[in-house]
């Protein structure tokens, strides 16, 4: 499949916090860019933002900073810039556009302020092979409307249940705004793929017996404490563990992702998480 087609606008959500939602979103970033991607991570957490947290970053202009009306969305975007593992000129690069942490102003955006910084977003797509936005936790209006028609939303769970009915409620309302939404789920902390599969399947069969749809498995994460060490010393894990379990699977992951290749999970572990 041409990499062309691959999703430009990727949204990453999950209902339920602490999943792994912002995790996911830098080091996925990371690894897009990694592969010679032009890519830009939008914190769309408009309430507690903390992209810029996890990597260690102070920009100057921000989210809030467009919504004040001091600057333009193109002008509040920071290069991020991870140098190569010798230490040499040419690591891997990509943008981001900063949040604005306890804000009350960006939460309080209007529905359509909203829907104006979606086009405002949508605008800069010109300029990069794919644009990724951490989406808030939850299943406010906001959240929903920065999933924009056309785009990929990446739906993060883990096996605990409040995470899959969270993340089952969240798909319901997407399904519901976009009948044609391009949903996919990621499964985050599994112990193994089995275990992945069985917990994609726990939340796709309710999606197809309620809902008519069937959410295919992008991939998983399996559980691994490099991140943790990672988010601690705020350094994508690609570049501080490049060789750990969770580095090789978000590295599969962008891969699928820029040839656009869902997996689809055996039919036995649909059965046995039937």
């Amino acid at each position: 499949m041409d990499p062309m087609a691959s999703p430009r606008m990727i949204q990453i959500a999950s209902g339920k916090g602490g999943v792994g939602k912002t995790w996911l979103s830098v080091t996925l970033a990371e690894a897009l860019a990694g592969l010679g991607r032009n890519v830009l991570l939008f914190d769309g957490d408009l309430g507690l933002a903390n992209v810029d947290v996890q990597l260690g970053l102070s920009p100057q202009l921000d989210l809030g900073s467009v919504i004040a009306g001091r600057a333009r969305f193109d002008e509040a975007i920071t290069s991020y810039e991870i140098p190569s593992v010798s230490g040499d000129a040419g690591g891997v690069k990509f943008d981001v556009l900063a949040g604005k942490s306890g804000s009350g102003v960006l939460s309080a955006l209007s529905k359509s302020e909203i829907a104006g910084m979606a086009r405002a977003l949508a605008a800069l797509s010109a300029r990069y092979a794919h644009i990724i936005t951490d989406l808030a936790a939850g299943l406010d209006q906001s959240v929903l409307s920065l999933c924009m028609p056309g785009s990929t939303t990446l739906v993060v769970v883990t096996d605990e249940p409040t995470s899959l009915t969270d993340a089952y409620a969240f798909i319901k309302l997407l399904s519901q705004q976009d009948p044609h939404a391009d949903i996919r789920v990621v499964v985050n902390m599994a112990n193994d793929r089995e275990h992945a599969w069985r917990t994609h399947a726990a939340l796709t069969n309710a999606c197809r017996n309620f809902l008519g749809i069937n959410p295919p498995f992008a991939g998983f994460v399996p559980r691994d404490d490099m991140v943790r060490d990672a988010i601690r010393h705020q350094t994508p894990i690609l570049f501080r563990h490049p060789q750990a379990k969770a580095s090789e699977a978000v590295r599969k992951l962008a891969r699928d992702l820029l040839f656009s290749i869902p997996q689809p999970a055996p039919k036995e572990a649909l059965r046995r998480g039937a």
